[in-house]
């Protein structure tokens, strides 16, 4: 193996390893990535550490910092709004296709996937509720057939994944809040009727409520 290529596979390794502790909320916002510490720890030397933190910035995932280098993006308020902004523009339109189209096993997959959901609440795993929150929504995108718009929409899903793990800690542990699940619900059952207006309605006030909770988790870790 060439030189170069030995390098760029070591970047991909070090980029997924990075990316999933951001993903996973292991490496939270504002989180230091010191090149020479992940260097270490990977066993490689510093190129590839470097190489894999610029397409961090790249996609949206890290920025630098003044006096600190690399860190793992931080949480505005002025980015929550415009994200999930434009995440209305796309994923409104992308569940009316979606329910318009779906079809009964694909239904049936979407429910599996919130059974799934509820059970990760019930155990307090936020990243397992995530993943199955994005699993089930992939599913009635992806019946949209439209694949620019499904990809567009994961990209931005990478972006506020560090927003949407505020947003569901704040609320896990709120008995009375049903805002975790009860719009997915509403969701598998505007799917499973073909109801592309109610599916279109139900994220549109998903979102807005995701929006609006994760505005008060930022207000409140600001003013600790």
């Amino acid at each position: 193996m060439s030189k170069r290529a030995e390098t760029s596979l070591l970047t991909d390794q070090v980029y997924e390893m990075i990316h999933e502790s951001i993903m996973n909320g292991d490496l939270p916002a504002g989180s230091r990535l010191r090149i020479r510490d992940i260097a270490a720890q990977v066993g490689t030397s510093v190129m590839p550490v470097r190489e894999a933190i610029r397409r961090l910035e790249e996609a949206g995932l890290a920025e630098r910092s003044p006096h600190k280098g690399a860190v793992v993006k931080g949480l505005t308020l002025a980015e929550l709004v415009h994200v999930y902004d434009v995440r209305r523009l796309l994923e409104v339109e992308a569940a009316r296709l979606g329910a318009a189209r779906i079809s009964p096993g694909d239904s049936a997959r979407m429910q599996d996937e919130f059974d799934l959901m509820r059970a990760a609440i019930d155990e307090r795993r936020v990243v397992a509720y995530l993943d199955h929150d994005e699993a089930l929504l992939s599913i009635l995108y992806e019946a949209s057939e439209n694949p620019v718009l499904v990809n567009t929409i994961r990209t931005l899903w990478q972006q506020c994944r560090a927003y949407k793990i505020v947003g569901a800690e704040g609320t896990v542990d709120t008995t009375d809040d049903d805002s975790l699940w009860i719009f997915q619900q509403r969701l598998v059952e505007a799917a499973r009727d073909h109801d592309a207006g109610a599916a279109a309605a139900v994220n549109n006030e998903s979102l807005i409520n995701a929006t609006e909770r994760i505005k008060v988790q930022l207000a409140a870790q600001d003013a600790g």
